[in-house]
């Protein structure tokens, strides 16, 4: 929840009023492309989506439109061409909130306006240490805290996407080995719109110069009660031992035997140890950095929604 310190900061939404600013926004996707887009354990259907997402998207097509018209004013008073520059979305949240389901469908449906139909994801757990690295950093226990990224290659590439330039080369991550891929790639092709998905995106250092979100133009923190994120968090686990655990190659192979009381028991565990206290220690402080912050209930469904007054 947004707290006291915050509120004179945003704009609170209920569900009803966020939903009545769809105005004529379509609908432009169907069941069986959100049935592609949602996350495991999620439940997110087309009325969400209508009452929620839309609404979001034409604000952001509005902002994006804004930006667009800046740039041309700026070159105009500056005698130059308007170059092609990306509208940068960062989406942060607690591990098993939704953060990639929430950025899938925003590609999704953002790509769909004419106005800037290349709309490019990119996650930040490509841009995590390798294991390799972790392990001799005594850091594996700590994957997903802040010092597990390596944050200047992550703002490297930002700089390079808001630069312009016309390819920019991201790290690639897998679920199933639980690992950076070696010489492995995803391009970048200069974007109208990159979303940057990731834990900590929105946070900042103390000891640092330049953070990952300067390169934002928006950003969206994605939250819940933490025990409702942790009953999420156990679900999900539960759901990956009868499913991606089960690969041969995962890394998580040995939790695949574990019987329901034993799953249950470890995902608390790591919940508590790992996720959990990097939620309250790194991400949910960085929450009143966001643009906007979507605040979820029971189900995964969407309550709330505050927007930082301009």
């Amino acid at each position: 929840m947004i707290d006291g310190g915050d509120v004179p900061r945003f704009e609170r939404f209920t569900r009803d009023e966020w939903a009545a600013l769809r105005a004529q926004t379509p609908l432009t996707i169907r069941e069986k492309d959100l049935e592609a887009l949602r996350g495991i354990n999620e439940r997110i259907d087309l009325e969400e989506v209508q009452a929620i997402y839309l609404p979001l998207t034409r604000l952001l097509n509005l902002y994006v439109s804004a930006t667009q018209n800046l740039h041309r004013v700026s070159s105009t008073f500056l005698g130059t061409i308007a170059p092609k520059l990306p509208y940068i979305i960062g989406v942060a949240g607690s591990v098993a909130v939704g953060k990639s389901t929430l950025a899938r469908l925003l590609q999704a449906l953002l790509s769909r306006w004419p106005e800037h139909p290349r709309v490019e994801l990119v996650t930040t757990d490509g841009f995590l240490f390798p294991n390799a690295e972790l392990e001799a950093r005594g850091l594996m226990d700590r994957k997903g805290f802040p010092e597990s990224y390596d944050t200047r290659r992550l703002l490297d590439f930002l700089r390079a996407v808001k630069s312009g330039e016309p390819e920019v080369d991201a790290p690639v991550y897998s679920h199933v080995i639980y690992d950076v891929l070696p010489d492995t790639t995803e391009t970048v092709h200069q974007p109208d719109i990159l979303i940057l998905e990731g834990l900590n995106v929105l946070q900042i250092d103390s000891r640092a110069t330049e953070f990952v979100s300067d390169y934002f133009d928006f950003s969206i923190y994605l939250d819940a009660r933490e025990p409702l994120i942790e009953s999420w968090f156990v679900e999900r686990f539960h759901a990956l031992r009868r499913t991606v655990f089960q690969d041969p190659e995962s890394f998580f192979r040995h939790f695949a035997d574990l019987n329901d009381d034993q799953a249950s028991a470890l995902a608390h565990q790591i919940w508590e140890s790992i996720n959990g206290r990097n939620l309250r220690e790194n991400i949910a402080p960085s929450k009143g950095r966001a643009s906007l912050v979507i605040e979820k209930g029971h189900d995964h469904r969407v309550t709330d929604v505050f927007l930082r007054k301009l």
